[in-house]
């Protein structure tokens, strides 16, 4: 288990799970009430400081992040998008989601992403912006925010047009289409689809190899590589998140969200 003395407070967590394997730090996004877990307050609190605890990290040499159950994360939970309604709300959102995501390329050990089931919305972008991506063959990546009447911010306005190029990038996020796992590698979205059963095996190995590797020269390679991706968050992400909280404001988003309660197609008006 992550120990106090090593930066990653297990116990301070509810909705991540921590374990040591050898060098490799493995954090499972395990949402105690959400079987697919989506986010809400509480994960979206817990990734902030996560990352943060982990630039920190003393003893693993690597990182391992998966979901429990069927999803690795399936993006925002729609019963919370309705407490999102004022400016003040919104704000703190924008600047801890910035936090989160400057902090999770600030993690000078090398992350490797297991998706095993739907990753979508912001689990999309945490799962595109580590450094090795590995997929099951069932699982799918999807960033949806404009089927709700949002701009798609958390970092995916960036990543999508640097993994696949910016026609492919309007494609998946201007329809919020879902990318099956085999897509997702034959357009370069993720370095390695393996079969469902050994995701964890597959992706732990290569986590272990990185760990075994030389430390300072894998780190300080992470960092030069992640100055380009910082790059295009820079040019991207606050324009996409400032965005993002006008389209949380508008008609066409509350529309979204009574449609999907009511199980119907929405009427979006464009205001």
């Amino acid at each position: 288990m992550a120990s106090e003395n090593h930066g990653t407070h297990a116990a301070a967590y509810q909705a991540l799970d921590f374990a040591r394997e050898g060098d490799v730090l493995c954090v499972t996004i395990d949402h105690p009430t959400s079987p697919l877990n989506a986010v809400d307050d509480l994960l979206h609190e817990e990734l902030t400081r996560l990352f943060c605890d982990l630039k920190r990290e003393k003893e693993a040499r690597a990182v391992l992040i998966t979901g429990a159950g069927r999803a690795f994360s399936a993006g925002g939970d729609f019963s919370w998008f309705p407490t999102l309604d004022n400016l003040e709300r919104l704000e703190d959102l924008r600047r801890d989601a910035k936090q989160m995501i400057w902090d999770l390329l600030d993690i000078p050990i090398p992350i490797v992403a297991a998706i095993n089931g739907p990753a979508v919305g912001l689990g999309a972008s945490i799962a595109l912006l580590c450094d090795t991506i590995f997929i099951a063959e069932s699982a799918h990546i999807a960033d949806p925010h404009v089927l709700v009447g949002i701009v798609a911010g958390d970092g995916g306005a960036a990543i999508w047009p640097l993994a696949v190029g910016p026609a492919r990038a309007k494609q998946y996020l201007m329809t919020g289409d879902p990318v099956p796992a085999a897509e997702a590698e034959r357009i370069g979205l993720v370095n390695r689809v393996v079969p469902d059963d050994a995701l964890r095996d597959e992706a732990l190995a290569f986590a272990k190899r990185l760990a075994g590797g030389a430390p300072l020269a894998i780190q300080y390679t992470k960092q030069s590589v992640n100055k380009v991706v910082k790059e295009a968050l820079n040019l991207a992400f606050d324009a996409s998140t400032a965005l993002e909280i006008v389209t949380f404001q508008s008609e066409d988003h509350g529309e979204a969200l009574r449609a999907l309660r009511e199980k119907r197609k929405p009427v979006f008006r464009g205001r």
